[in-house]
């Protein structure tokens, strides 16, 4: 990726409050790159603030730089909302960040993923449940996504090390502050056997108000979400409520009825989610979305060059906003920034070309678009 592409992503992600309404209209209405060259008064005509429009016009330079340096070690990496490496599924959800910090190997991020999440102050039995099922998932060829934190994640992250696969760290801070300091040792195994990732800047301290968002990118980038054991109002359960908005599988394993961490579970479990006590009820209901990110991943990272993905293919501005998850027409002629007429027609198109599928709630991308 150029510099200058790189240096304007990193500029446009340090602008405060910037909503995905407001990314979504700088982005049609400029290249990333000329973004940060409007005026004032250019950039408040489309609905900025005053602060947004001076953090463009005037950029924190220590800031972006850090980030750049930071970007020059070993391991590390800078994915652009439009790099080819960005995970495709992270890209459908709701204020997607438009930079990810990742340390470690970047095409673990294109794998079939699987979030594991629960309560910090585990029972044994939790943690032993936690570390099997995340080595049997592991050997199924899942990636093991979970947030580095103590009890559950933390086993959940061995289980996928020892069962000789792959798992992804997602921190509440930046990756020049791994938190919890406890699990310092299990992040350096992870960067071996997988990647650490952040949307914040690399000295970014563990914040409360980053765990929320934090848990909407360990559900983002998975098919779904296993919650091992939690308590009520535990953050495992905003994972779970994350999974849900963003149409991904949700999976609950039940405990004993007077233990306050199976609280969380057995509340998921009434409201909908998959009662699992084997990993064959996950994988019953992941394989397809699995056997798309496979085909994604050996095509990303294959050793040919690559191309675009939709080069070659008819409206490609379409077809790269057409997802695995339905997306409505609306959604797409905003995204697109065309009349909802001109869509239908283009949709119509790709759909008799078998490219995309009309679905309940809208389209969806196939195998072969």
């Amino acid at each position: 990726m150029k510099d200058e592409t790189l240096y304007a992503w990193l500029t446009l992600a340090q602008v405060p409050r910037l909503r995905a309404r407001q990314r979504r209209k700088l982005l049609s209405t400029w290249p990333v790159e000329a973004i940060h060259q409007q005026s004032q008064q250019a950039l408040a005509a489309i609905g900025l603030s005053e602060d947004q429009c001076q953090a463009i016009c005037s950029p924190n330079q220590a800031l972006i730089n850090a980030s750049l340096r930071w970007a020059e070690a070993p391991d590390c990496h800078l994915l652009c909302f439009d790099h080819p490496a960005y995970p495709s599924l992270l890209k459908e959800i709701a204020s997607a960040p438009l930079i990810l910090y990742v340390q470690g190997d970047p095409s673990a991020l294109a794998k079939p993923q699987l979030a594991m999440v629960g309560s910090r102050h585990a029972t044994q039995s939790g943690l032993t449940t936690a570390y099997h099922f995340a080595k049997q998932l592991a050997d199924y060829g899942l990636t093991i996504t979970s947030g580095l934190a103590l009890g559950i994640d933390g086993r959940a992250h061995k289980g996928a090390l020892d069962g000789n696969g792959q798992t992804l760290a997602v921190l509440g801070s930046g990756l020049g502050r791994i938190y919890p300091a406890r699990h310092r040792d299990l992040a350096s195994q992870i960067i071996t056997q997988g990647a650490l990732v952040s949307e914040f800047w690399p000295d970014a301290p563990p914040r409360a108000e980053h765990f929320p968002r934090r848990n909407r990118l360990i559900s983002g980038l998975s098919a779904g979400v296993l919650v091992v054991e939690a308590a009520p109002q535990s953050g495992s359960l905003i994972t779970a409520r994350y999974a849900l908005e963003q149409n991904r599988g949700v999976f609950a394993i039940p405990g004993p009825i007077d233990q306050v961490q199976a609280r969380g579970c057995h509340q998921l479990i009434k409201q909908g989610a998959t009662l699992t006590d084997s990993v064959d009820d996950i994988l019953s209901e992941v394989d397809s979305l699995v056997q798309f990110a496979v085909s994604q991943q050996s095509e990303l990272f294959s050793d040919a060059p690559k191309l675009d993905a939709d080069q070659g293919l008819p409206f490609p501005t379409l077809l790269a906003n057409v997802g695995t998850n339905a997306t409505c027409v609306d959604v797409l002629a905003e995204r697109c920034n065309q009349p909802v007429h001109e869509i239908m027609m283009q949709l119509l198109d790709l759909e008799l070309q078998g490219l995309v599928a009309a679905v309940p709630g809208g389209y969806v991308r196939t195998r072969r678009g």
